[in-house]
């Protein structure tokens, strides 16, 4: 392996762009804290770790049952759980 690689004549790969879409989604700090210290454990950005999660998700089809409720729970209008 070189000491210096020279990348001024380098191009970016046409493709990334397509590799990934950027979205901005609001998340509670509780949630957000919970997958940044997992990601520290397991070495990798805590952002990956969400997309990882996702993506299990969504490849097993897993789905959130939600109910309305008529009486907020702790400050929610919404009761859910994960079906299995």
């Amino acid at each position: 392996m070189k000491k210096e690689y020279d990348f001024s004549k380098a191009k970016r790969n046409p493709y990334s762009r397509l590799l990934k879409r950027q979205v901005t989604i609001r998340l509670d700090e509780e949630t957000v804290e919970y997958f940044k210290e997992t990601a520290k454990e397991a070495g990798i950005p805590y952002q990956t770790l969400i997309n990882l999660y996702l993506r299990d998700c969504a490849a097993s089809s897993r789905k959130l049952l939600l109910r309305w409720e008529t009486t907020p729970v702790q400050g929610s209008r919404t009761s859910f759980s994960t079906a299995r």
